[in-house]
């Protein structure tokens, strides 16, 4: 039976009427439009939905606006929130007049990505597995207008509430820094964070942990079990999704902004990375730390091209607020074991051959997951198959380097203009096998430049009439 009729077949079986068609813009937000049943074939899975390209950011102009949807029915799931029970198809995007993939469909470059691996020989699966952390508040407002600027956020537990009358206030809030692992009073956001990892369950998302993070003010990570990245792709946007609408249900809110408060912990998003081969580890050997020399590889190709990375696995102007030299975000372009200073850390939890992975901890959850996984992907063939030596491994504790020392490391880029110039300077390993295409390159940097660099740059900083109003 085909993957279409089956779907056919549990709509007949629920006596569902609705079904929900859902794809990834080009930034990484999820778009929907909602259908009667009675619109749904096994045509349609072939034929597709039209749309308007030209309203999606940073895809078609207006002259070249039609563009097509086609259900993948293998990501048939029913959504947790909605009233009238609606199956949710995730759709790969068509030209309607070649019928070919679209180039800038950020689910087809990860299909690519996964094509790649398999073509280049090095192994045939890659699996990914995302750190997400993020943020539960009870109120954020913010506005910017031609005369004034300002935003603010706030939670229960933020610290900065010890004093504010609550009545009462029962006080047991973290303090900044000091948030990772309380268990309630202190963590107020228990039950909350179950609620979300039970939906992820019942979605067919396998979930390992969730916890309280380091920030003060809510800060929260659930962590998804690593499966192949197109699968990943689609279940890092299940997981925004669900976390969003569960915390809104409970009237709260969660954002996965990279640094939304000030002097505390930023939201990062370690990605943990392996290639098996014939089921078998590819990264698993007896070179340093277990791993083998293709690990060693993939690494140097990490950080050869962290800068260019950074450009999708950290795409925000927000997302170098984190991203600070000094502070707790890994921007130190080496690798370890166990040193969590470092931008690729090799975890050490087991020594199962199984276990063995790359982390690289510089991203964060402001990402296309497809985008972002992808380029990761295409750094690590790109090591392994030019065998670029990663150096030494640097086990002291970074942040307690003396500043001679500290200044022989390279390091991250220190804002989304540097990643996007670094992008263009150093994206030929992204081109391999047509995953990356040079107008997807070329669009993503404009479009970060025009929508998000040099808007945030022409505006004054509420900070700046700290520092300069009475010159």
């Amino acid at each position: 039976m085909s993957a279409a009729k089956k779907v056919l077949d549990l709509i007949k079986e629920k006596e569902l009427k609705v079904v929900d068609i859902r794809f990834m813009d080009f930034p990484g937000v999820w778009q929907h439009f909602t259908v009667p049943v009675s619109e749904l074939d096994e045509a349609s899975f072939e034929d597709g939905y039209g749309f308007d390209g030209s309203s999606i950011r940073g895809w078609q102009p207006i002259n070249a606006s039609d563009m097509l949807v086609v259900p993948d029915p293998a990501t048939a799931k029913m959504d947790p929130f909605f009233k009238i029970p609606t199956l949710v198809l995730i759709g790969n995007i068509v030209d309607p007049m070649t019928r070919e993939p679209y180039s800038r469909d950020p689910r087809f470059i990860a299909q690519k990505a996964e094509a790649y691996v398999k073509s280049s020989g090095v192994g045939d699966t890659a699996y990914f597995g995302p750190e997400a952390e993020f943020f539960i508040f009870d109120d954020v407002r913010y506005q910017s207008d031609k005369n004034g600027a300002y935003y603010a956020v706030d939670s229960i537990e933020g610290s900065w509430n010890s004093g504010r009358n609550e009545n009462p206030n029962l006080g047991y809030k973290p303090r900044f820094k000091e948030g990772y692992f309380p268990v309630p009073p202190v963590d107020k956001f228990q039950d909350i964070r179950t609620e979300m990892m039970l939906v992820l369950e019942a979605l067919g998302i396998d979930v390992e942990c969730h916890h309280h993070e380091v920030a003060s003010g809510g800060q929260a990570e659930i962590d998804m079990r690593f499966k192949p990245l197109l699968q990943m792709g689609d279940q890092l946007v299940w997981f925004k999704y669900v976390l969003k609408n569960v915390a809104y249900q409970h009237g709260h809110t969660v954002t996965f902004m990279p640094k939304p408060i000030f002097e505390d912990n930023g939201t990062g998003m370690h990605i943990h990375i392996s290639i098996w081969k014939e089921g078998k580890p590819l990264f698993a050997g007896n070179e340093y730390a277990g791993v083998s020399k293709e690990a060693l590889y993939g690494i140097g190709g990490i950080l050869k091209h962290c800068g260019a990375l950074c450009a999708f696995t950290n795409p925000t102007t927000n997302s170098y607020k984190r991203l600070v030299p000094g502070f707790e975000a890994p921007v130190n372009l080496a690798y370890s074991s166990r040193n969590r200073s470092a931008a690729v850390r090799i975890p050490m939890y087991s020594a199962s051959p199984k276990a063995k992975r790359l982390e690289f901890r510089t991203p964060d959850p402001s990402c296309n997951g497809y985008l972002a996984f992808s380029a990761l992907l295409m750094a690590v063939l790109d090591g392994i198959e030019n065998k670029i030596d990663p150096g030494e491994p640097l086990d002291k504790d970074i942040y307690g380097l003396p500043p001679e020392e500290l200044a022989n490391i390279p390091c991250a880029p220190g804002s989304l203009e540097e990643a996007l110039m670094a992008l263009k300077e150093d994206h030929d390993f992204l081109l391999k096998g047509d995953v990356f295409t040079q107008d997807v390159i070329d669009k993503w940097i404009s479009y970060k430049m025009e929508h998000e660099v040099k808007p945030v740059k022409l505006r004054p900083h509420p900070y700046e009439f700290s520092l300069y109003y009475d010159l």
